[in-house]
């Protein structure tokens, strides 16, 4: 079984072999064969022999000795494996520990760090401590020879220092497994950078992948969520002379906290929760794209809460380098100054930028003995101090942290960061004062194009494909259909309805194209094929840049294909949710019409679970959070959006799965947008999926809001059950999920739909609610059924839930499907 990117990992399964023995220290005299343990004097850790995941081959770790799902902290011989079970750890007659097979009198491993001892009397002993750390100690004076702390693995545990001690040039840092089978050493490290001000890094290779930033008082600037931990932990930064490090405390002894590093280059706090028996996440990095580190460039920021096509900023002062890639949503080269000429000059200042990570400090400088006021005095004094802020966050802030060179990897938060002062010129600072709403860390700078201008500029990409494709010019059949899409996406599209007293298609496509070369490129002439749909078939690929990218290639057969694709970027490039599937832009080039996307690493959800064996990677608490997740999503569509967007196709393949599984809905071909006062609209094709659709959506061609509705609550009670909605059950063929589920609500006896596959992770009251809400959403008669507002604030908090109504059962379909037609027949039970 294979475990999908972040999920779940470390939490590993072992075979372990009986022990023969348990003890308390190793000796000399008594060391741990394989089979024996190591156990803490307060039974908190264990140390023995263990094969990761039945591999067969045989390492020496640590790991909880009360946590029912065995999770190792720390190994001894990563690189160096035994292959059977004839290994033992020990101290040899120079006092250090090793690993060594009866085979071989050659260790695979060993401390290597004493001298060999004088006499007999002057031995050492290894010690389990209750933190988990294994210790060396020389018995004659009690000192501390080596400590496996000073070696950390993947995981970083209380009391385990991280940072670098300058006497001596040890580095501590964890360094990911190489897979959730190989401890070896792998990738991915994080560690303290000392270089300028001390910062903490991630690296995937050599490569810096994110940054969590200096450390400002209370937390790394680039992690926010380390101000909250209600009281579990405490953490300590020390920066001296002698030693760079930071280290948490837990404040429960009870409690059993641990950072993790895991093999696809996440970082994981989190905490064993004793009565779920599992554990729970408190944060995590990196958390979306904006983490990347210089995303953005130089002299800019990176805004996640925007659109994907807008997240990168200049600073106030800073236009592009290169308007023509910033148009098209590189900002990969980043800003630079608009008057560098009036820079040093009077009349010079500080602008502003709130809540947001500070640049790379690399190239910063820190004077502790600076106020607020004094430190921009002394910025504004030095010609080559391009911004400034507090060292220290705590009470209002003090002392003064000073950049000095160029600003990169700079990140906007919606809440929380810090005040970051950027040094510009009279004239901007001139600008500054005399708007009305001073700037703010949302403020955006824009790139106005006029309507003419990017109608002109569609024109002459139309003009340059046509002399591309010369021999295909005046041939008005599909392949030139494809390409007026990109006159087509610039221009009014009547066949919406208004918004607030505009006409939605009046507003031109921000979106940028990717040419097919490119696509080509990325996608390694399409070989790695994720899936097919009635689009066509999408495949993954890497941008230059290193991105992870879903490429969705419209079949060259499919007629209504053309009018999905212009209906998706229509509706995509003008949503932003984190709930929402996040789109980089299209391809229009010939017969080919793409869709580029953000790579989901977890796929669909519908892949998880149908799967028999995937299905149990998704305990309730997932679960849970991921029908949250749905509902938000739809939410935003029907509600909190600047379109209302009914979705027409939500069902279990439509909802794909990020890298920390959280949901996000897809495939727009279908939506439509509904005016701010219309409830209804009615069509003579219908489309979408059978087992999700509404009643009177495959019956009458009436959709609204209260369509999806029905959709999501089939979809709800298929994440419960873990079947789909088209099972039969006790051998009737006119039984499905949403009858089988009612039949056991009316018997009070609705738990028996839960997915076994969860074990005991899920809470009896939090099912059944959601049980409830699911059978109220797919109640015969629309107006039955609850908003989506109502159904997240039901599905969020335990209120009353009114008892729902018998539902319409979809029990029968056939569809088949061509380039050409649908073909549908559905029969139907229950209320109409």
């Amino acid at each position: 079984m294979n475990l999908p990117n972040g999920f779940l990992y470390p939490l590993l399964l072992f075979i372990q072999l009986p022990f023969c023995s348990s003890i308390s220290t190793i000796t000399s005299a008594h060391p741990v064969a394989d089979g024996g343990v190591l156990v803490s004097q307060g039974e908190t850790f264990a140390l023995g022999f263990f094969s990761p995941r039945n591999s067969g081959r045989r390492y020496v770790g640590v790991w909880y000795n009360k946590v029912s799902e065995q999770t190792v902290v720390w190994v001894a011989n990563r690189d160096d494996p035994l292959n059977d079970t004839s290994g033992v750890l020990s101290i040899n007659g120079a006092g250090n520990l090793i690993i060594q097979s009866n085979a071989s009198s050659t260790p695979v491993w060993s401390t290597n760090i004493l001298a060999p001892l004088t006499n007999n009397s002057d031995s050492v002993v290894a010690h389990l401590s209750d933190t988990g750390n294994l210790v060396l100690i020389r018995q004659s004076t009690q000192e501390t020879v080596w400590q496996g702390f000073d070696y950390p693995t993947q995981t970083m545990m209380p009391f385990m220092k991280l940072g670098l001690d300058r006497k001596t040039g040890l580095k501590r840092l964890l360094t990911s497994w190489r897979s959730p089978d190989d401890p070896g050493f792998g990738s991915c490290t994080c560690r303290i950078d000392p270089t300028g001000i001390p910062q903490f890094f991630l690296y995937k290779g050599s490569t810096r992948w994110w940054r969590g930033g200096p450390w400002n008082g209370v937390r790394w600037s680039g992690v926010p969520e380390m101000g909250n931990n209600d009281g579990f932990f405490k953490v300590t930064y020390v920066e001296d002379r002698d030693e760079i490090y930071v280290m948490d405390s837990i404040l429960n002894a009870s409690i059993f906290f641990r950072m993790v590093l895991d093999e696809s280059g996440y970082i994981r706090r989190s905490i064993w929760h004793e009565t779920n028996q599992r554990w729970v996440e408190i944060w995590s990095a990196p958390k979306d794209r904006c983490d990347n580190y210089g995303r953005c460039g130089v002299y800019s920021y990176c805004d996640p809460n925007q659109n994907l096509n807008e997240e990168c900023k200049c600073l106030p002062g800073f236009e592009p380098k290169s308007p023509q890639d910033w148009y098209l949503r590189d900002g990969s080269q980043g800003c630079k100054r608009k008057r560098a000429d009036l820079m040093c000059r009077n009349g010079e200042g500080f602008v502003k930028l709130e809540r947001v990570k500070v640049p790379d400090t690399s190239v910063a400088r820190v004077n502790m003995s600076l106020n607020a006021e004094t430190c921009k005095d002394e910025c504004l004094r030095n010609c080559s101090c391009v911004a400034y802020t507090s060292a220290d966050i705590r009470g209002g802030g003090r002392g003064c942290l000073t950049w000095h060179g160029d600003l990169v990897d700079t990140k906007l938060y919606a809440s929380d960061g810090q005040d970051l002062y950027i040094r510009v010129d009279s004239i901007e600072l001139a600008k500054a004062r005399k708007s009305s709403n001073s700037i703010k860390g949302t403020k955006r700078t824009l790139v106005i194009v006029t309507g003419p201008t990017l109608l002109v500029g569609f024109l002459l990409i139309i003009f340059y494909l046509c002399k591309r494709r010369p021999n295909i010019r005046g041939h008005w059949g599909k392949q030139s259909h494809r390409r007026m899409l990109l006159f087509n996406l610039a221009t009014t599209h009547k066949d919406y309805p208004e918004e607030d007293g505009h006409d939605v298609g009046e507003r031109n496509v921000d979106l940028p194209f990717f040419n097919l070369r490119d696509i080509k490129s990325a996608t390694n002439n399409f070989s790695d094929k994720l899936g097919e749909g009635g689009f066509g078939e999408v495949y993954k690929g890497h941008l230059s840049s290193g991105q992870e990218i879903a490429v969705k290639r419209l079949s060259k057969c499919s007629g209504q294909g053309v009018e999905e694709f212009r209906n998706e970027v229509l509706l995509i490039a003008r949503l932003q949710h984190r709930n929402l599937v996040k789109v980089l832009g299209c391809c229009i080039d010939g017969e080919e019409t793409m869709l580029i996307y953000e790579y989901m690493p977890n796929k669909s959800l519908d892949s998880f679970i149908f799967d028999h064996t995937r299905k149990a990677l998704l305990d309730w608490k997932k679960r849970y959070e991921i029908i949250i997740g749905i509902a938000r999503g739809i939410l935003y569509l029907h509600q909190d959006s600047r379109l209302r967007i009914i979705h027409r196709d939500l069902k279990a393949s439509n909802i794909l799965l990020d890298g920390e599984m959280n949901p996000k809905i897809s495939d727009f071909g279908l939506a439509r947008i509904f005016g701010r006062h219309q409830t209804q609209a009615n069509t003579n094709r219908v489309v979408g999926t059978f087992g999700y659709m509404s009643p009177e959506y495959a019956l009458d061609g009436l959709f609204s809001m209260k369509s999806d509705i029905f959709s999501f609550g089939v979809l709800l009670l298929e994440i419960i059950s873990g079947k789909k909605n088209f099972t039969s059950y006790n051998d009737d063929p006119l039984s499905n999920l949403v009858k089988h589920t009612w039949d056991l609500w009316s018997e009070d006896r609705a738990l028996e739909i839960v997915d076994c596959s969860m074990g005991n992770s899920w809470k009896e009251l939090e099912v059944l609610r959601c049980i409830q809400v699911g059978l109220l959403c797919v109640q015969g008669d629309a107006v039955d059924r609850p908003t989506m507002s109502t159904v997240v604030f039901m599905l969020s908090n335990e209120v009353a839930i009114p008892s729902p109504k018998q539902p319409a059962f979809v029990v029968e379909g056939t569809m088949t499907s061509t380039c050409s037609k649908n073909e549908m027949t559905i029969t139907m039970i229950g209320p109409r």
